[in-house]
């Protein structure tokens, strides 16, 4: 019988995403069927099954989980297992994607950065390097060379974080809400709100910007984007850029087995 249908869930540090796959492509990315966003601090898992109920799901359902951030993860799987205790729950690691990852310790990346790569190669145009940046509460610019190896990259403070920093760390600047932009902000700030959103957006930018050359040098990279404010930030790093806001999602449903099943339980 064909698999049963993926829940696949990419746990942050702010936000938990959930997207739906009944079935993965031969070619490109998977793109869910239909999302939910929940809080990644105080969940409401409850909201899980209004969400599964409009999809008109029934029976058994998979559940991988993609997670950088260990107590939502454990409160996501205790939840499952006292509402959906029939569903086959999986907490990916290094070790269960379908990438070559040439680091000492591929058990200490952060899975979100392996799902990526992982995606990315679906999309990098073969035989050239691909940059993927994720903008959401860290930024990450990572790189996967031409035979599609992960090779690691680079980790700083996303702009909510680094907004939330200059207010504690400091006597007198306030804290300002950065989570989400629609627009990049002025470059000359006239008053201390506008000038911390200046500073904190287009240093961000110019950080990702640097470490995007300095990790591809002169040869042809293909440069992805996704997180909270990958969109925005993608429109000012050229036209090779590309906006992939289903990045890790699609990458749990790539590290899935699509395979017809041939255990009865499967």
């Amino acid at each position: 019988m064909p698999p049963a249908p993926l829940i696949a869930v990419d746990i942050g540090n702010s936000r938990i995403k959930l997207g739906l796959f009944r079935q993965t492509v031969a070619v490109g990315l998977p793109e869910p069927e239909t999302t939910l966003h929940l809080t990644g601090r105080l969940p409401e898992f409850d909201q899980l099954d209004a969400w599964l109920n409009k999809t008109g799901l029934a029976g058994r359902l998979r559940w991988h989980i993609g997670s950088v951030n260990r107590p939502a993860a454990s409160r996501l799987i205790d939840w499952l297992r006292d509402h959906r205790a029939n569903d086959e729950i999986m907490l990916l690691t290094s070790g269960d994607l379908p990438l070559v990852i040439e680091l000492p310790r591929p058990d200490m990346v952060g899975v979100d950065r392996l799902l990526d790569g992982l995606a990315a190669n679906r999309l990098r145009t073969s035989g050239h390097p691909a940059v993927v940046v994720d903008v959401g509460s860290a930024i990450t610019v990572d790189l996967v060379d031409a035979q599609g190896v992960f090779l690691g990259g680079a980790i700083l403070p996303g702009i909510a974080m680094s907004a939330r920093a200059l207010h504690e760390f400091t006597d007198l600047l306030p804290r300002i809400d950065m989570a989400e932009l629609a627009e990049p902000p002025p470059v000359l700030g006239t008053t201390t709100v506008a000038a911390i959103r200046s500073g904190l957006f287009w240093g961000a930018v110019g950080a990702v910007r640097q470490l995007v050359e300095q990790l591809t040098g002169n040869h042809d990279a293909r440069l992805f984007l996704t997180g909270g404010a990958g969109q925005v930030v993608a429109q000012l790093m050229g036209t090779a850029a590309q906006y992939v806001p289903h990045l890790t999602l699609a990458g749990i449903a790539l590290a899935a087995p699509w395979q017809e099943c041939v255990a009865l339980d499967c």
